[in-house]
């Protein structure tokens, strides 16, 4: 699977989208014919900058009013009409969906009333078309995006004077992760958010992946304390399933009955964890108890430990990070004389019949679990001779 890594160390804005893309490979030619379909009337140019000795790309939209106004419908008739690939009309139509929620949400009007202001001008437009064209022309499958950058301070808008983040780019960052560092300016855009929050499917660090091209995205603005650009990474993913680094969660139970500390596990394993596990201990005053230990994602541990407060009667979790290294693994087949059971295969001669399958076919027919454990293996080594 192709992935895109947003590292929006400096924020994220629709233009550093569009020039990161293209940095990192996207056919400009094609991108810019894309957007030239719009039929705006605008044009369309990428420059070479540097930003703090950054080699970046700065994609411009000349010859517009950047303060025209249009309501959501206008924006869809555009890009429906345009010459665009079916996905990359799909997904811009969806960011600007999102955003128009957004909009509506801060306004208290229904989302099809929305003024879009700046987010409705030709250029905030070519910014959302671009960037979907963009991740379209690399191929690209799956996107992450670390912790953004929101910027600080106030910013001028058709309202006046708003704090940033502004309200819209708060609400579309909703669940996401962001913190403030360097300048007191907004660093994060409406356009990059609504992106970001529509079509980015993992936040937090980068995931495993083989890098194949990386591309440095230039904003407008020029800082003196960092490089004001947008960086992606494109690669292939790791073909692991599960996660490299990880969350550990813990916590200590001494007056739960077994039967609420399973549910309990069998609810964390529906909520994603990738593992349960659960240990007697003795706790304070020799109480006998339970650890209960979950094995999960990093952006899932506090969904979890929600899981963990709503259905144990702890106060409280500890939580660390820890790496896991996990081997490649695929899945073959194996015929019994009770029925198909798949076996989970490893390097290095590893391998292990999947447990519910031989639990269903021992039922269905009547055996000890023991012996079609034991069959499967015997089947699937024989296969290897």
């Amino acid at each position: 699977m192709r992935v895109c890594y947003l590292d929006a160390f400096s924020g994220v804005s629709g233009d550093m989208l569009v020039g990161a893309l293209v940095d990192a490979g996207a056919n400009a030619e094609e991108l810019l014919a894309g957007l030239l379909s719009l039929d705006t009337g605008a044009a369309y140019r990428l420059e070479p900058v540097k930003r703090k000795g950054i080699a970046a790309t700065k994609f411009h939209v000349d010859g517009t009013d950047s303060k025209s106004h249009r309501h959501l419908p206008q924006i869809v008739k555009m890009i429906e009409g345009a010459e665009l690939p079916a996905p990359v009309q799909s997904n811009a139509l969806a960011v600007f969906e999102k955003l128009a929620e957004a909009e509506a949400a801060v306004h208290g009007v229904p989302k099809e009333k929305v003024h879009f202001h700046e987010v409705g001008a030709i250029d905030s437009i070519a910014d959302i078309v671009g960037a979907c064209l963009g991740f379209h022309l690399l191929g690209v499958e799956r996107i992450g995006c670390s912790a953004i950058n929101v910027g600080s301070g106030t910013v001028t808008a058709d309202h006046g004077v708003m704090p940033v983040p502004t309200p819209a780019t708060a609400l579309l960052l909703k669940g996401i992760p962001v913190y403030s560092a360097g300048p007191a300016t907004e660093l994060c855009t409406p356009t990059g958010a609504a992106v970001v929050a529509t079509l980015a499917s993992e936040f937090g660090r980068m995931p495993a992946m083989t890098v194949e091209a990386t591309g440095h995205g230039s904003g407008t603005k020029e800082f003196p304390e960092m490089a004001n650009v947008l960086r992606i990474l494109i690669g292939e993913d790791g073909q692991i399933p599960e996660a490299i680094r990880v969350r550990v969660v813990e916590a200590n139970l001494d007056d739960t009955s077994p039967q609420v500390v399973g549910h309990a596990m069998e609810r964390l394993f529906a909520e994603g964890a990738l593992d349960v596990t659960m240990q007697a201990v003795f706790m304070k005053k020799n109480r006998p108890g339970v650890k209960l230990t979950v094995l999960c994602r990093p952006e899932d541990w506090t969904r979890l430990s929600r899981v963990i407060f709503t259905e144990t009667t702890t106060f409280g979790v500890r939580a660390y990070e820890a790496d896991r290294l996990v081997q490649q693994r695929h899945w073959e087949e194996v015929e019994t004389r009770f029925g198909t059971v798949r076996v989970k295969v490893a390097g290095g001669g590893t391998f292990s019949p999947e447990y519910e399958d031989c639990r269903q076919v021992a039922v269905h027919a009547g055996v000890p679990l023991k012996v079609v454990l034991a069959e499967a293996s015997a089947i699937f080594l024989a296969g290897r001779e």
